[in-house]
C-alpha cells in the first residue's frame, strides 16, 4: 500500500511539472485575414485624431479559445476581435501601436479589460498582427471606424 501511495505521488508530481513546462503553441495556419481597410473610414474628420483614446492594450488567446464572449459568440483567438469596456458590440476599431505605428482593425465582441490602465484586450490574431504577442502589453491609440 505504501508503494502504491509513493507511485501515485511520483506520478502526480511528474504530471504537475510537465504541465508547467509545456509551452503554448499557436497554429498560425488558422489565423484569419485582417479586415480590408478600404471597407472603413474614420468616424469623423481625419484630422480630428488628437482626441483618440490612448492607453495600453493587452491580449488573450488559448486559455479562452472557444469560450463564449460577452456578445454571445464563441471566442476565436485567430480572429481580429477585441474586448472593450463600453463600446457597443460590433463596433470596428483601428488599433495603432504608438511606439511602432503597426496597426490592425478589430471588431468589438467582448467586455474587458479589467486591469487598471488598459483600454482594450486584443485577440491573439490581432495582437500578432501588431507585433505585441511577446510584449504582452503595448501602448496604443484607438480610432472608431464605420463601414463604407
Amino acid at each position: 500500500m505504501r508503494n502504491l501511495r509513493l507511485l501515485f505521488a511520483a506520478l502526480a508530481a511528474t504530471l504537475m511539472l510537465s504541465a508547467c513546462a509545456a509551452r503554448a503553441s499557436y497554429d498560425t495556419d488558422n489565423i484569419s485575414d485582417p479586415p480590408d481597410p478600404s471597407r472603413f473610414e474614420v468616424n469623423g474628420p481625419a484630422t480630428d485624431r488628437l482626441d483618440a483614446p490612448r492607453g495600453k492594450a493587452s491580449w488573450y488567446g488559448a486559455a479562452l479559445h472557444g469560450n463564449t464572449t460577452a456578445s454571445g459568440e464563441p471566442f476565436n483567438m485567430y480572429d481580429f476581435t477585441a474586448a472593450h469596456k463600453t463600446l457597443p458590440f460590433g463596433t470596428w476599431v483601428m488599433v495603432t501601436r504608438t511606439d511602432t505605428k503597426a496597426w490592425t482593425i478589430v471588431r468589438i465582441n467582448d467586455r474587458g479589460p479589467f486591469v487598471a490602465g488598459r483600454i482594450i484586450d486584443l485577440s491573439w490574431g490581432a495582437a500578432n498582427e501588431v507585433g505585441m504577442v511577446s510584449d504582452g502589453v503595448a501602448p496604443v491609440q484607438l480610432e472608431i471606424l464605420r463601414q463604407r
